[in-house]
C-alpha cells in the first residue's frame, strides 16, 4: 500500500497538468479588457467610444477583432473593426464619431475575436458610462483646419463669446 500512494499521486499529477494544458490549448481568451470610456473632444465639437484590450493569449496571423457600439443617437450600432497583429500587445478600439451621450446611462458594446477563417475566437460584452453629458461639447468645433486656427463661426471678429452654444441631441 506504501508504494501504491506516490504512484497515484504521480498519475494525478501528470492527470491535471495535461488537463491545463488541453484548457489553454482549447482557447483562452485571447483579449482581455483593460479600459472603457467616453472620450469627448471639446476642441473639435465631437465624442467617441475607446475602448482598450491585452492580448493574453497568441493570436494566428490574419485575426480581426470588431466591436459594435450602442448609437446613442439611436439606429444600427456603430461598427469598427480591426486587423490584429500576432505581435500587438495592446488594441485600441475608437468608435466614430458619436452624438447625444446621456450622463450616467450605460450603453452596450459587443466584441467579437475572429481568426483568418472568419471562425469566431472570443466574444465579449460590456458597458460604457459617461460621467458627463453632451451638452459639454461645445455646438461647432472651437478650431478649423490643420493648423487649428480659431473658428470664425465660434470666434466673431476673432473674440471669444461670453458663452459657446452647446452641443443638441438633434433626436
Amino acid at each position: 500500500m506504501g508504494h501504491f500512494r506516490p504512484f497515484a499521486m504521480a498519475i494525478a499529477l501528470a492527470l491535471s497538468m495535461a488537463l491545463a494544458g488541453c484548457q489553454r490549448e482549447s482557447g483562452a481568451d485571447p483579449l482581455q479588457l483593460t479600459g472603457k470610456m467616453f472620450v469627448f473632444n471639446y476642441r473639435l465639437a465631437y465624442a467617441t467610444y475607446v475602448i482598450t484590450l491585452n492580448r493574453t493569449e497568441p493570436l494566428p496571423d490574419g485575426a480581426t477583432v470588431t466591436a459594435e457600439f450602442e448609437n446613442p443617437a439611436g439606429g444600427t450600432p456603430l461598427v469598427t473593426t480591426r486587423r490584429l497583429s500576432p505581435k500587438l500587445e495592446k488594441v485600441v478600439l475608437e468608435s466614430p464619431e458619436i452624438a447625444c451621450v446621456k450622463k450616467a446611462r450605460p450603453y452596450r458594446v459587443a466584441i467579437r475575436v475572429n481568426g483568418p477563417d472568419g471562425a469566431q475566437l472570443q466574444a465579449l460584452e460590456t458597458t460604457v458610462v459617461s460621467d458627463l453629458d453632451q451638452s459639454v461639447l461645445p455646438a461647432q468645433a472651437l478650431v478649423v483646419g490643420p493648423a487649428y486656427d480659431k473658428n470664425p463661426q465660434m470666434f466673431k471678429d476673432g473674440k471669444a463669446p461670453v458663452h459657446f452654444e452647446t452641443a443638441k441631441c438633434p433626436v
